[in-house]
């Protein structure tokens, strides 16, 4: 079969189709200009091979900089032992960490820890589910409630801990003069239970709007007509939060509860400095804290970077025993 082409010259229809689909080919192949896609399209791509990773230049630098070149010396000086003015430095192993694990001082620092951790993760979850709740359940204001909530999240940790350790100060704090005034004996300079429960009550007040934020987010997205249906059901505010709302929103509490526990052994460093320095006696001096006390303190850099990735380790363990036995019971599936 022939087709003639502008001249009149008879062409072949396999050549006529060539021709006929060379421009559809040309405009699909041409650039787009101005930098402009087609309507409803975006870029997807950069214009140079270099701009993404100068665009993350400056984070690596950042993370290079204070957290992988200190980690590298950390985890080496864990293994030496240097003199307080670091100006010997010799390989000792493993000695470091056998010390450490044969002090009773580090047990009862790491007891202490898994007792905080623990308090602050139950009482941070607790208090911020209750808050989340309310929320949902405020019919005027609700706006000024939500921003009054998320207040503590804008205060540096040392600044909350210095708050509440004046609040609960036996001599002049107004909280603790009326805890004595009720008849409890309230010390937290000479108790080590007060201590303890004063630096788990400053962590848990900074950290509940971070856990309020979450758990807000994951009520709005439980299905309405669902908890509608069980009104209709008879069922009261309480029922339907607990056998509807809590298991649709188990994924953020199983990450709240990973993220909490992170907050307490790593974040607290600052709360535990500004309100009881670890004392009495060293009975609120967390693993972190001690860490600083052993490294700068008392100048023991080895026994201060052997703890340090101990508590890496440690943190590890935990994340991993959350997500191997507890991850079984979130449901993230509606």
């Amino acid at each position: 079969m022939l087709a003639r082409n502008s001249e009149g010259l008879a062409l072949p229809a396999s050549a006529d189709a060539r021709r006929l689909r060379w421009p559809l080919r040309r405009r699909a192949a041409a650039p787009i200009r101005g930098g402009q896609a087609e309507s409803g399209l975006k870029r997807a791509h950069f214009s140079g091979s270099w701009l993404p990773f100068w665009l993350l230049a400056p984070q690596l630098f950042i993370l290079l900089l204070f957290f992988f070149i200190p980690s590298v010396r950390a985890l080496l000086q864990a293994f030496q032992l240097t003199d307080p003015f670091g100006a010997t430095t010799q390989w000792v192993g493993f000695q470091n960490f056998e010390r450490l694990f044969r002090s009773g001082v580090y047990w009862s620092s790491a007891q202490v820890t898994l007792l905080f951790t623990l308090a602050q993760n139950l009482l941070t979850l607790s208090v911020a589910l209750v808050l989340a709740f309310a929320t949902n359940h405020i019919a005027r204001g609700r706006g000024a409630y939500r921003t009054i909530m998320l207040l503590p999240y804008a205060i540096a940790p040392a600044i909350a801990g210095i708050m509440l350790a004046f609040l609960f100060n036996p001599r002049v704090g107004p909280v603790a003069q009326m805890l004595q005034g009720l008849g409890f004996d309230w010390d937290p300079n000479r108790n080590s239970g007060h201590a303890l429960a004063l630096i788990v009550m400053a962590a848990s007040w900074k950290h509940i709007c971070y856990n309020y934020i979450f758990l807000v987010a994951a009520l709005l997205s439980v299905p309405q007509s669902i908890l509608e249906s069980a009104y209709l059901d008879g069922a009261g505010p309480i029922q339907r939060f607990l056998r509807i709302c809590l298991p649709m929103i188990s994924p953020t509490l199983f990450f709240l509860v990973v993220i909490n526990f992170v907050y307490g052994l790593f974040e607290t460093f600052a709360i535990v400095d500004a309100t009881t320095r670890g004392g009495p006696a060293g009975s609120t001096s967390i693993l972190v804290y001690k860490v600083y006390q052993d490294g700068f303190v008392t100048l023991d850099l080895g026994s201060s970077a052997a703890q340090s990735v101990v508590l890496m380790a440690l943190a590890l363990a935990l994340t991993f025993a959350q997500f191997r036995f507890i991850e079984r019971r979130v449901n993230y599936s509606v």
